[in-house]
């Protein structure tokens, strides 16, 4: 993509942004905070700095007293209630990403205390054997246990999160102690996360949230490419189905750019290319039969989402960009966070800790 195609992609999810604010998935669709994220951090690579501090303006309005997000909302309503940790952690992840892009530690300062009870909140959530609870929500009981996108996706919100308060001179050793058992559960405790495997997020998103690295890493990628990725299309939304989509092809670039895996990363984001509109924007995916594709017909579902464009501008923002903000997802400007050892050493102290906030 050139510079004149990210920017063309950044103005056709302006056009989708409300006065207040709010970046909802499409014109007249509904709004969830995990992916308003997403598309605010597009506009940030695109130079559109006053959209998207506009947009965490609308986040921090919305954020409810304890810190939690809804689901969903529409024209300024709540649409879905339930209360999902991951959807709720991913402010961090912006606002760090917005700081960098900017250097506004104003902006930072002010947008703190928005991320610090987002972390909290979640966290509160977590299990004693690392897992983050998906779903919040204590009128819920069906569905109840964690989920390993939703894991990963929350430690990369709380290092990011533990990037800022370093920054701002807080120091939250809690945050430390939690992103370090999540850490262990997403690598080494798969049985303690329900069954999502035929979803290629649960595929790379240990990776993509910066958690397996070296030899594990490309081995999850190895294990399962032939079952998600077409060749010449892109990557599949789940295993059993012939539907790639742009955002789970770019989040895979993404993913293959943190480990090193430049090449497949370069085809993949090539590949995804053909769901490009004419406005810059981008189709969600495409079904297909066994390896061809058709214009005609083929488009599924037959929307641009405000996400899916601002995934393909964070994968070339990865790939191609030099800015401060292209090696998020590599991990870089982001605290390594505590070994094993320094887990255990620890551990009483950050216990006190958290008693005390909760006092």
């Amino acid at each position: 993509m050139s510079a004149e195609q990210v920017a063309e992609t950044c103005e056709a999810i302006v056009q989708v942004q409300r006065p207040d604010g709010e970046i909802p998935w499409s014109e007249g669709n509904h709004t969830d905070p995990w992916n308003m994220v997403e598309a605010a951090m597009a506009l940030d690579v695109g130079n559109r700095f006053a959209e998207a501090e506009h947009a965490y303006e609308w986040l921090a309005k919305t954020q409810r007293g304890d810190g939690a997000f809804h689901a969903y909302y529409q024209d300024g309503h709540v649409k879905e209630h339930w209360l999902d940790t991951n959807v709720t952690t991913y402010v961090a992840v912006g606002v760090w990403h917005h700081y960098r892009c900017t250097g506004d530690t104003a902006f930072l300062d002010r947008f703190f205390p928005m991320v610090e009870r987002a972390i909290d909140f979640a966290l509160a959530h977590q299990h004693p054997t690392g897992e983050v609870e998906w779903d919040a929500d204590p009128e819920r009981t069906d569905g109840k246990g964690a989920l390993l996108t939703g894991s990963s996706s929350i430690y990369k919100s709380v290092r990011c999160a533990i990037a800022c308060a370093e920054r701002l001179g807080h120091e939250r050793p809690d945050w430390e102690l939690s992103v370090g058992l999540l850490a262990i559960a997403v690598a080494h405790r798969p049985e303690r996360f329900l069954d999502k495997a035929r979803w290629a997020m649960d595929w790379y998103y240990p990776i993509l949230g910066g958690i397996l690295r070296g030899d594990a890493a490309h081995a999850r990628v190895a294990a399962r490419w032939d079952e998600f990725v077409v060749e010449g299309l892109g990557v599949r939304c789940v295993a059993d189905q012939p539907w790639v989509t742009a955002a789970e092809t770019c989040e895979a670039v993404l993913a293959l750019d943190a480990i090193g895996a430049h090449e497949r990363a370069h085809q993949l984001f090539e590949w995804v290319q053909f769901l490009r509109a004419p406005n810059g924007a981008y189709w969600t995916g495409a079904n297909f039969e066994g390896e061809r594709w058709d214009l005609e017909g083929e488009l599924y579902p037959v929307e641009q989402p405000t996400w899916n464009s601002a995934a393909v501008v964070l994968a070339c923002n990865a790939l191609g960009g030099s800015g401060p903000t292209a090696g998020l997802f590599r991990g870089e400007g982001l605290p390594a966070g505590l070994t094993a050892d320094e887990l255990i050493d620890a551990g009483v102290k950050i216990e006190a800790e958290r008693a005390r906030r909760l006092r």
